[in-house]
């Protein structure tokens, strides 16, 4: 029934992975260490494409601050002094000597210090020939110059354009500000991470403790991590005990024990225990770093969303230089001054601006990407998470992925004795054992919180089990060729339970006093307790759960029907996984695949969603679209709503941005001009950075979602 009863009786239990425990539980090494998750080396994405803002290089919130409010004090007196609003507002200006050249001068002033980001963004763009918001702007704000600059010298007899041109820098200026700062407060959470590690470390030395920069440590260092400080490297406890807060990194609100032997990730808050931690990755090796590149990447990766949105936006730059210049072709035409035709295109120019458009994906793309970060979902591929919203089936590797990869009694039965007292008798019994199987009965006996006595005489019984004195009485514990060798006697309820583990491919151990079964423990790798409810939010979302597993048919049916699963793939080689995945595609589904083994990264691979989980191997990471930080598959179902959202979110903000463009065009042109509705320059941009403001402010609400519930 078990290895126990072919002799195998000495295994460290990392050297398993439970499954088929009834043919010998042959397994592979978990593998994947958390200093392995959300490694950014190797992405297979373009990480350093941006995202539709390239023209802002080298600017930041603060320049553009600064700039508005030097550009705002400037263009006050280009307004006041302007005989154009003199005349429009029905008052006059205070004149002295010069005083009619103060909009002309300070005009030329904002168009240089104002409109030089803008000339630039342009330069760059027509380089790349790219042409899009930026060269909009520059061609209106230009037009505008040279024409007033005309007018000054004499050459046509009509109105500058100062006040006009001076307003549309500086609302222009106010916009990218807003645009900016919007940004950069959702990519704030790199900043909030990069907070998490500490400048300083406590290195333990043989002459005592000494302070030195995190920079300075090397692997193999020995740290002290005192309570309430933040671990300055990944490692592994080497003394000591503690909880140590987490939440930060895999969006786990408890605290996690920490002692002897378990990792600890840098960033994380230790809590009211001392520890030491033997350093295992510094600096760019850290699971933090690692985190932190790949939403870094993830941000400035381009989704499909986005080249429509690039597409869209200098598709709108052709429309709108097009219509500019039919503008003053009509106009002139119909016999109007040539001042007014200018001051139309201009203002179609300016209105037309797809500022909001270019701000709409990008801005979506970071406030998601960080959501998803706190939450524990790493989106390493943006084509990948945006194809989740489509996703019609999951299929799930079950060791390690919804069962928690070790041993543990899934099944009590008794005779004679309560559930507890025989567990903690049992326990008592294999604390001295090192096999898988009697590590996983300990393990569930200090779950249930059990006091597990002392044994005496312990010893194993070659190919049987083992025995031991337990509080002055001897038992026994094995499966049925001890039971058999021994000539114990086995009661109705525990010789049935036996054959229902049996049934279901789970090894079956009795503990026997006075040659006597008195109660039969079924063990198996234990069923993570969130499985069940992410196959249960995966099925309200309208979507498909199966199974792919190397195990028995036996095992594998189990857990579905206990998960209620509903394809199963069993007794699947690992060359042979990635063809499974093949088979439901070619049913025309969309699949997405969860695994964390070196043996999964094919499938992950192969799958339209590849979505790894983060205590697995590297490989495993390095090959899915999503990494899952905390490996609760209770995450899913969140990629499939944040998916979801986002792209509705997108595509408001696409329509946002360019759809009052219908309307706005014509309006500019002066079509209504016949009614008296006129639109100015400085109108058209106050309605151009009103729909970027409109765009940013909807990719805010994002941020409102409700993760956890369907959408």
């Amino acid at each position: 029934m078990s290895d126990r009863d072919s002799g195998t009786q000495h295994h460290h239990p990392a050297a398993q992975r439970p499954s088929e425990a009834d043919a010998g539980h042959q397994g592979h090494a978990h593998g994947g260490q958390a200093g392995g998750r959300g490694r950014g080396e190797g992405h297979g994405h373009a990480g350093n494409d941006h995202a539709g803002h390239d023209a802002h290089a080298g600017h930041t919130p603060d320049a553009f601050r600064s700039k508005f409010w030097v550009a705002l004090a400037l263009t006050i007196p280009v307004v006041v002094w302007s005989d154009h609003v003199q005349v429009l507002l029905g008052y006059t200006a205070p004149e002295f000597p010069g005083s009619r050249w103060i909009p002309a001068v300070l005009g030329t002033i904002v168009f240089i210090y104002g409109g030089r980001v803008f000339l630039e963004g342009a330069w760059r763009e027509l380089r790349a020939r790219l042409p899009g918001m930026m060269t909009l702007i520059s061609l209106a704000i230009t037009v505008a110059f040279i024409f007033s600059v005309v007018v000054e010298l004499g050459v046509i007899d009509a109105d500058a354009l100062w006040w006009e041109l001076a307003t549309l820098i500086t609302i222009m200026l106010l916009g990218h500000w807003i645009e900016m700062r919007s940004i950069a407060q959702a990519r704030g959470a790199l900043e909030e991470l990069a907070k998490l590690l500490p400048d300083t470390a406590h290195r333990v030395t043989d002459g005592g403790v000494e302070e030195v920069r995190v920079d300075e440590l090397a692997v193999g260092d020995v740290v002290l991590v005192r309570p309430g400080e933040s671990v300055p490297v990944d490692g592994i406890v080497a003394k000591g005990a503690s909880e140590v807060n987490e939440a930060m990194i895999t969006g786990e609100s408890r605290p996690v024990k920490k002692r002897e032997g378990d990792q600890v990730i840098a960033g994380t808050i230790n809590g009211e225990g001392s520890i030491r931690v033997e350093v295992k990755a510094i600096g760019d090796e850290t699971t933090l770093s690692g985190i932190m590149r790949i939403v870094a990447e993830a941000q400035t990766s381009k989704s499909r969303s986005q080249h429509l949105a690039d597409r869209a936006a200098r598709a709108l730059t052709a429309v709108a230089i097009a219509a500019g210049a039919l503008t003053v072709i009509v106009w002139l035409a119909l016999g109007a001054e040539i001042d007014f035709a200018i001051v139309r295109m201009v203002t179609v120019l300016v209105i037309a601006c797809p500022h909001a458009l270019g701000l709409a994906v990008p801005l979506v793309v970071a406030i998601s990407t960080s959501m998803g970060a706190a939450s524990g979902l790493l989106v390493r591929d943006r084509r990948g998470f945006e194809e989740a919203r489509n996703i019609d089936v999951v299929v799930f590797d079950k060791t390690g992925t919804l069962t928690i990869g070790e041993f543990r009694v899934v099944e009590i039965a008794t005779a004679g004795i309560e559930e507890d007292e025989a567990l903690r008798l049992a326990a008592g019994v294999e604390a001295e054992s090192e096999h898988p199987i009697a590590r996983g009965i300990l393990k569930s006996a200090e779950e249930r919180g059990l006091r597990v006595p002392g044994a005496d005489d312990f010893r194993a019984i070659t190919g049987r089990g083992v025995v031991a004195t337990v509080e002055g009485t001897e038992y026994m514990m094995g499966g049925p060729a001890l039971l058999e060798a021994e000539g114990a006697a086995v009661p109705e309820a525990l010789h049935a339970a036996t054959e229902r583990a049996a049934s279901r491919g789970q090894a079956a151990i009795a503990l026997v006093r006075d040659g006597e079964a008195i109660a039969v423990f079924a063990v198996a790798d234990a069923v993570r307790p969130e499985s069940a409810e992410a196959v249960r939010a995966l099925h309200e979302r309208g979507i498909e759960v199966a199974m792919l597993t190397g195990d028995a048919e036996a095992v594998a049916q189990a857990v579905a029907e206990a998960l209620g699963i509903d394809i199963v793939f069993a007794q699947v080689p690992p060359e042979e996984k990635a063809a499974r995945i093949e088979e439901l595609q070619a049913q025309g589904k969309r699949v997405a695949m969860v695994g964390d083994g070196v043996n999964d990264a094919p499938a992950l691979a192969t799958a339209d969603v590849g979505i790894a989980i983060g205590a697995g191997t590297d490989v495993a990471v390095e090959a899915g679209h999503i990494v899952l930080v905390r490996s609760d598959p209770r995450d899913i179902p969140k990629i499939i709503t944040l998916s979801r959202a986002t792209r509705r979110k997108m595509l408001q903000n696409l329509w946002l941005a360019a759809g009052y463009n219908i309307v706005a065009i014509p309006l500019a042109a002066g079509v209504l001009y016949g009614w008296g509705i006129l639109l100015t320059p400085a109108v058209g941009a106050v309605l151009m950075s009103a729909s970027t403001v409109v765009v940013a402010i909807n990719a805010q609400l994002l941020r409102r979602v409700d993760l956890a519930n369907r959408a």
